[in-house]
């Protein structure tokens, strides 16, 4: 028999934000802190250049496929016994990593920590939604929310270039188990459990998104044959959906489509903006990985305070203003010439993006879970996070083919124009 979900279980307290926000923050961390640590890694286990790639693609093709399933799940057997199990095969998976003798152990380890990290993101989005339904509190808490997501991305860089010249490349792998730990410990004790709505996965759908997402994503940056393949798993993907009796992704859901797809056209900005900028500190201006991580403290910065100010603000006024300030930072930052200094041409552009990246995640954040039943909380958590992810994956496959940074960060600016007419047309 199918149980009704329970109504949401509101908390007076911000204790479980902050334990629901360092899980956030890890899942972010763990996104940026291997990247500069590669060349150690590559130097270490001798990988190959696919193998190197490949320590990157397995955490985040996991990842992306498997969020929009691993939500479904918080909502089907439980959000908190989800989060729980996501986190801790995180944690193992991470501990795994760090004590890996060869590439293909590591490869499996980095695999298994993108699916712990889908099964614990949406969740935790998903039970920061029921503890805080009131527009109010929950504002303030997307707003903390926005903030560790910012900071999460800089502090990944800082930390891999100070903990790789320290210690070595498996102590990036290391600093993230006792915090999943504690985030496991104190979950457990401090946020009280949910009851699961019951029902079914829906596993031919589940099958369907996540080998077409896989596909997609890996056939857009190698064999695009594949990808072709990915888009026709999708294309059945909504086809199934149609005929499913429980689909994965319930018609319902099409009230918040339309920021979901603001939340994907974002993402490729967002993760255009982190892949390109420590690329063009490093080749162009000839920065270490500690001074480009040290340099990208004020756009985290500054992502923190918007974050934190937009959760306090109500006016629908605030996103586009926003994304213009953050088309303008790009627009600045696409000029920025290969003699540059931090404070003549970084500064002021990277604080511009910041202010806006900290608006526009919150502000499409909490649109895309306004007016979702409760007992679709993590559906919800999954798939604004899924959108983001993929959006920035299919994003980021075409401004690589973009001849330099610049240009990658002009073609950043024009798409956040277009976001932000298209969201000044929804208000």
């Amino acid at each position: 028999m199918t149980r009704t979900a329970p109504a949401p279980t509101a908390t007076t307290g911000w204790t479980p934000l902050g334990i629901l926000a360092t899980a956030q923050f890890l899942v972010v961390l763990s996104i940026s802190i291997v990247n500069v640590a590669l060349p150690q890694i590559r130097a270490g286990l001798d990988l190959s250049d696919t193998g190197q790639a490949w320590t990157v693609n397995a955490y985040v093709l996991a990842f992306g496929a498997l969020l929009l399933p691993g939500g479904r799940a918080g909502d089907v057997y439980g959000l908190r016994r989800v989060f729980l199990l996501g986190t801790g095969l995180f944690a193992l998976s991470a501990a795994g990593a760090a004590l890996a003798p060869s590439a293909t152990a590591l490869i499996a380890f980095r695999a298994t920590m993108g699916i712990g990290a889908a099964l614990l993101a949406p969740t935790a989005l998903a039970l920061v939604l029921t503890l805080y339904p009131d527009r109010g509190r929950r504002g303030t808490a997307l707003g903390v929310w926005g903030a560790v997501s910012g900071a999460g991305g800089a502090a990944g860089v800082l930390l891999s270039g100070l903990l790789t010249g320290l210690y070595g490349w498996r102590a990036v792998f290391i600093v993230m188990v006792p915090l999943a730990a504690a985030v496991l410990a104190a979950t457990w004790l401090l946020v009280g459990a949910d009851r699961p709505r019951g029902g079914s996965m829906d596993a031919p759908g589940t099958a369907a998104v996540t080998t077409g997402l896989v596909a997609l994503t890996y056939g857009l940056s190698g064999p695009w044959p594949v990808a072709v393949v990915g888009a026709a798993l999708l294309g059945l993907f909504v086809v199934l959906q149609r005929r499913s009796a429980a689909p994965l992704l319930p018609a319902r859901m099409s009230a918040v489509a339309a920021p979901n797809a603001l939340m994907a056209l974002l993402g490729a900005v967002w993760l255009g903006l982190f892949y390109f900028l420590p690329l063009y500190q490093q080749r162009s201006l000839g920065y270490s990985p500690l001074e480009a991580g040290l340099t990208q403290l004020p756009l985290a910065l500054m992502i923190t305070l918007a974050s934190w100010f937009t959760g306090k603000v109500s006016s629908r006024r605030v996103l586009p203003l926003g994304l213009l300030v953050l088309s303008a930072g790009l627009a600045w930052l696409s000029r920025t010439p290969a003699d540059g200094t931090f404070l003549t041409d970084l500064l002021g552009p990277t604080l511009l993006i910041g202010a806006g990246l900290g608006v526009a995640f919150v502000r499409l954040t909490a649109a895309a879970s306004t007016g979702v039943p409760a007992a679709d909380n993590g559906l919800a958590g999954g798939l604004v996070n899924a959108t983001r992810q993929i959006g920035g994956a299919i994003g980021l496959s075409f401004l690589t083919l973009l001849p330099s940074s610049g240009a990658a960060f002009l073609a950043c600016a024009a798409l956040t124009l277009l976001i932000s007419a298209l969201a000044t047309r929804k208000a």
